[in-house]
């Protein structure tokens, strides 16, 4: 059952948008791993393009309620990272053609 509760929260994952790029930020390479515990308590270790982002102060407290509403999950927990440091070649192959860089 977590497999598919991990399945539907990346799915909310891919409707979230970094403000100042047209990719969501699944495909833009900023989620580094959703964990679906027991309890059915989902964890998102995550990173922004940069300390400086201006969305640093609203992007994951938007991620966590979002996540949190997802039918199955108990409670959301966001963590943010600088390690490893994000880079473009964390996005996936799509996002590098939607921002026309292949």
């Amino acid at each position: 059952m977590s497999q598919s509760l991990e399945n539907r929260v990346v799915e909310v994952l891919r409707t979230i948008y970094d403000p100042e790029i047209p990719v969501d930020i699944y495909e833009l390479g900023l989620i580094y791993k959703v964990t679906i515990d027991e309890e059915q308590r989902a964890h998102v270790l995550m990173t922004l393009t940069s300390p400086m982002c201006p969305v640093a102060e609203s992007l994951p407290p938007e991620v966590k309620t979002k996540v949190a509403e997802v039918e199955g999950v108990t409670a959301a927990e966001v963590e943010v990272t600088w390690d490893p440091p994000w880079d473009p070649e964390m996005m996936s192959e799509a996002a590098r053609l939607e921002l026309g860089m292949l």
